[in-house]
């Protein structure tokens, strides 16, 4: 069973830096995380990523080596069926 992950980023350093990290980050994705999409937003955060990925340190291993550049907020999500299931 694949775990949906919503990471929220706040950048830390210039756009042009975390774009790099980003990059990095896309080609050394862990084994089993699936990038859904990526995204710049506007308000609190800067960015927000949705990914798969098997368990909660898929999700962490994602971020070790960017926090010098951004700040992050991790959120399990599960969608809007299975959580009615869940009623």
């Amino acid at each position: 069973i694949l775990m949906m992950f919503l990471t929220l980023i706040k950048f830390r350093k210039k756009a042009s830096d975390v774009v790099e990290v980003g990059k990095k980050i896309m080609q050394n994705l862990p084994p089993g995380v699936k990038i859904i999409g990526t995204y710049w937003t506007l308000g609190r955060y800067d960015a927000a990523w949705l990914y798969e990925g098997s368990n909660e340190k898929d999700a962490v291993k994602l971020w070790l080596n960017a926090g010098d550049v951004v700040r992050t907020e991790t959120l399990v999500a599960i969608s809007r069926e299975d959580a009615l299931k869940l009623l």
